[in-house]
This record gives structure tokens, C-alpha cells and sequence, in this order.
């Protein structure tokens, strides 16, 4: 797989993560530029030199009693950045935030941000942003559940409006081609969009985002018909149909192979393979050549699909970020600071 230069800075920095891959793929292997953000800015501007160490310390004792905060923050850390850009604009309150969005339904791990933040703020007030936090505390989450520790370059700010009319984060039953369009809106790439794909590989997702998969595909009153049968019936009997306004909308993994368990594995892939997929758009990626093919690989080896987390993770981070004088260093991440 190749990754098609476009700086050399970050590089450098992921090149002890990298390898040489199979599959012939043009993507990027580099931040997008211009690259804004420093590596250990808070180190290197000797404003909160272990800034890093304490986010770390909070999620290591947090992980131990409660997994299921990698998958909640991979999905915080997604919502945020992929909407105005990773300034933890989706961590704001508000009657009209980004929270109330229905796309936004179920997003959780506030509380365990705002736990951080208190801790930061007394350590070293007004210097480390929430966007930070949610980046730092994301790479040590997903870390503890098995994937790399990718680098995180820091010195984002955080952003001061949050409106859920600015949320438009597609639906989980779109075709191969619509995710890859939303992807390439936000600098990302296709080896990009089916590395991350690779994040449901833990998590939890509401029946009524798969509904329709079940019991009415694109309207034909049928299931879907690329889902393998077992799969159709383990969920049907987990989701049933809706009736009525109000009724129970159930959670199911995203992944059953590793259901609650809640760690990072390559099985996400194989499930696509073998047509085993919960959500609509991952069982997309077997109907594109380079989409299948990168799954095709990664099903094949861990250690390729963790290279290319660590990347397409830090290029996430990068997309539309605040910094210099932009936005503000919030003092409670859930309101703005005020004037």
C-alpha cells in the first residue's frame, strides 16, 4: 500500500510505525498541510510541561474500571473534528449545540473529559484547550484496548460557538461513494476512510441506525439482501421493527466478534468479508477495488491496520484546527469562556 508524500516533518515522526504494504492505493502518509500544530507543544513552550502525562494518568485509572470509554471517545473525537474541524466544539452545552444533533445521539465521555480538564486546570490553569484533551485522551483510550500509541501533535484551541445545524455527519447506511466524498471534504483520503471504518471494530450502536437494514432496504420492504443470514437473524431478534413513536431503541455491538470486550482488533475486516458487517456502510467497502482490497489486507494482518490507524488518526486530528490566536483556551469545556 502505497501512501503518497506530502511533507516530510511528520514523517519522520510515524516512519518507526510504517511499513511497505501490498496493496497498490495512492494515499497521503503525512499530516495535510500547512501543519499548524507542534509535537509536545506544551513541552516545548514550557507552559504545562507534563500536560501529557497527567491526561495519560486519568484515562489509565479510568480504563480500569470502565473499557467502554475508547469506543465512546473515538466516537466524541469523530463527531468533533469531522463538524467544524477538532476544536471540541461538540463539547459545548447548549438548548441548539451539536449534542442535541440527531447524528449525535448516544455521543457520551463528557464527563470523563470534564474530569481531566478539572485536573489540568489545577495543575496549569488556562493553558491546555479541551480540543487537546479530547485528542490526547482519545490516542491513551484506544491505546489501553490494543491499538498503537500514535503520535498527537498539540497547541489546538478551542472553538467558542456549537450549533447543531452545523452537524452533518451522514447516515451509518450511505453507499461507499458518499462516505468517501464526506471523507475527501475533510482533507482524508480512502485509505484514510477505511482505516477509521476500522474504529467499529468496539463500540455500540442504537438498532435504529440499522432498522432499516433489517427489515425495509432502500425501501423494498425486504432485508438487505449482501447480509449474511445468521448475522440478519441474531440481529432481528436484538432490533425488532418499529411500530410506534417512542418505542425501545436497543444498543448492540458493533462488532459481536469482540461485543464487550471493547478491544481494538483487526476482526472488523473479516466480519466485512464474510458479509458479517452491523452497520450498512462497512459492508460497503467490499464494493469498491481499493476499498476491498485495503480490507482484504488488513483481515490479513494486525499490524498493517494498526500502521495505518496511527496515521489516519493524526490526520484526523489535523483537519480545520484553531491555533495562535484563534478560538480560546476554554476554562470548563462545556461553556465558552466568559468576556
Amino acid at each position: 500500500m502505497r501512501r503518497e508524500r506530502l511533507g516530510f516533518g511528520f514523517a519522520l515522526a510515524v516512519l518507526s510505525l510504517w511499513c511497505t504494504m501490498e496493496v497498490a492505493v495512492e494515499a497521503a502518509w503525512s499530516l495535510q498541510t500547512p501543519v499548524k500544530l507542534v509535537w509536545h507543544y506544551y513541552k516545548v513552550h514550557n507552559t504545562c510541561d507534563y500536560a501529557e502525562a497527567y491526561i495519560r494518568h486519568q484515562v489509565e485509572s479510568f480504563y480500569k474500571y470502565d473499557k467502554t470509554i475508547a469506543p465512546k471517545l473515538l466516537r466524541l473525537l469523530y463527531a468533533d473534528c469531522f463538524v467544524n474541524g477538532c476544536d471540541a466544539s461538540v463539547l459545548l452545552d447548549g438548548p441548539n449545540s451539536e449534542k442535541t444533533a440527531p447524528q449525535n445521539r448516544g455521543l457520551a465521555g463528557f464527563a470523563f473529559i470534564d474530569k481531566i480538564k478539572m485536573v489540568l486546570e489545577a495543575r496549569c490553569p488556562g493553558v491546555v484547550s479541551c480540543a487537546d484533551i479530547l485528542n490526547l485522551a482519545t490516542r491513551d483510550a484506544v491505546h489501553l484496548a490494543g491499538a498503537p500509541s500514535y503520535p498527537v501533535y498539540t497547541g489546538r484551541r478551542d472553538g467558542m460557538t456549537s450549533t447543531k445545524d452545523s452537524v452533518d455527519l451522514p447516515s451509518p447506511s450511505i453507499s461507499w461513494e458518499a462516505s468517501l466524498t464526506y471523507f475527501r471534504s475533510r482533507g482524508l483520503d480512502v485509505l484514510d476512510m477505511t482505516t477509521l471504518l476500522g474504529a467499529h471494530s468496539m463500540g455500540r450502536t442504537h438498532c435504529s441506525f440499522i432498522v432499516d437494514r433489517l427489515y425495509n432496504f432502500n425501501d423494498t420492504g425486504k432485508p438487505d439482501p449482501s447480509m449474511k443470514a445468521s448475522l440478519l437473524e441474531e440481529m432481528r431478534k436484538l432490533c425488532p421493527p418499529k411500530t410506534k413513536k417512542g418505542q425501545h431503541d436497543p444498543l448492540v455491538f458493533l462488532n459481536p466478534a469482540s461485543g464487550s470486550k471493547y478491544s481494538f482488533t483487526n476482526s472488523y475486516y473479516s466480519r466485512v468479508l464474510t458479509n458479517e458487517a452491523v452497520l450498512g456502510v462497512d459492508q460497503q467497502l467490499l464494493y469498491n477495488e481499493d476499498t476491498k482490497q485495503i480490507t482484504e489486507e488488513f483481515a490479513a494482518g494486525f499490524e498493517d491496520f494498526r500502521r495505518s490507524f496511527a496515521l489516519s488518526m493524526s490526520r484526523m486530528g489535523n483537519i480545520n484546527v484553531l491555533t495562535g490566536k484563534e478560538g480560546e483556551i476554554r476554562k470548563n469545556c462545556r461553556f465558552p469562556n466568559k468576556k
